[in-house]
């Protein structure tokens, strides 16, 4: 990458220029300690233009068409006046390109669209990269105008937590299926989520979409037995029509004049700076580990001794953190007034 003044960056970004948004974005996804100095002059200078955007993380199933979802939902927004930014978090890209590809082919239209940025996140070999390379992404796209940020979960499991932790709306897009329908999503999903929509309601699936949103909205209520607690909106919408989808738009609309209405918005993203300020330190604590050259002169020799029995792992990580603390002054140098405290 060519190295380029984080000012000059910035503006760039501001002015909304394609090749300045792509060039952010790699600059905050990418481990290298030097660009990730970068990084952060770039995002402390980009900081006040962001935070304006609706966001919204989209999960489902395997087969719900999330992506099919985003680029007929994108497009209506589009048609509203909105710019679309949609970030695909994706665990296993670094492993097999995951979803990735299939994602941006059936997002062909936003794709195309001078008025959206479609990005998939690596995962850099693990989740907490991914939740750092997006979350930091999300700046960039905010500070250059797009006022709607769509995170979409394309693996499973924890990147579910880790979108619902950095966004304003969490929709769930289920599936109707023969059957028991609502065997595929897990507890934990539905009590995470503020919308929910029961997508492919067109043709032969559309009763069996209204049978699964039935289904789904007598299963919410009993996740919270509170009478005055919300309770996620269950609809029904079809990416092949579009219809539903100013629907579902406006429940997500809905949930946010909700929040705001309730003096939740504020503290809700205020939670998710502090759980991002902790995993932050911890992702810059491992990377440490990884990148102290004592840590790398030691590392075969260890994992041999312990592959071979003569070592335990205790006694291996023992000798690691200590290889690592004897590195950190080397690692972070002290920086000018660090004696003095935090100086903002």
């Amino acid at each position: 990458m060519r190295r380029m003044n984080p000012d000059e960056l910035a503006d760039g970004v501001r002015a909304g220029s394609r090749a300045h948004i792509a060039r952010a974005i790699t600059l905050v996804e990418s481990s290298r300690p030097d660009h990730r100095e970068l990084a952060k002059q770039l995002l402390r200078r980009l900081r006040a233009d962001a935070g304006g955007s609706v966001r919204v993380g989209i999960t489902g199933v395997p087969g719900a068409g999330k992506s099919t979802f985003i680029d007929a939902l994108g497009v209506k927004l589009i048609g509203q006046g909105h710019r679309i930014a949609v970030l695909a978090v994706d665990p296993s890209s670094s492993r097999t390109g995951g979803s990735i590809l299939g994602d941006r082919t059936r997002m062909a239209a936003l794709t195309a669209s001078d008025h959206a940025y479609v990005r998939p996140s690596p995962s850099g070999g693990h989740l907490g990269g991914v939740a750092r390379a997006t979350r930091e992404s999300m700046i960039v796209m905010e500070a250059a105008g797009f006022d709607v940020v769509l995170v979409e979960t394309v693996g499973v499991g924890q990147s579910e937590v880790a979108v619902a932790g950095m966004v304003d709306t969490f929709l769930l897009i289920a599936l109707a299926r023969a059957g028991d329908q609502l065997q595929g999503i897990k507890r934990g999903i539905l009590e995470m989520a503020d919308v929910i929509t029961v997508n492919k309601a067109d043709g032969e699936h559309e009763g069996e979409a209204r049978v699964t949103a039935r289904e789904l909205t007598i299963a919410m209520k009993l996740i919270s037995s509170d009478p005055d607690a919300r309770r996620p909106p269950v609809l029904t919408s079809s990416s092949y029509t579009g219809k539903g989808l100013d629907d579902v738009w406006q429940a997500v609309l809905d949930h946010r004049a909700y929040l705001e209405a309730n003096g939740g918005l504020e503290p809700r993203r205020a939670r998710q700076q502090l759980q991002w300020l902790w995993s932050l330190a911890e992702g810059e604590v491992l990377d440490g580990v990884r990148n102290s050259p004592r840590v790398r002169a030691l590392r075969a020799g260890i994992e041999a001794a312990i592959a071979g029995n003569e070592l335990s792992a205790l006694e291996g990580a023992d000798d690691l953190v200590r290889a690592f603390v004897a590195d950190v002054p080397t690692l972070w140098p002290p920086r000018p007034g660090d004696q003095a405290g935090f100086t903002g």
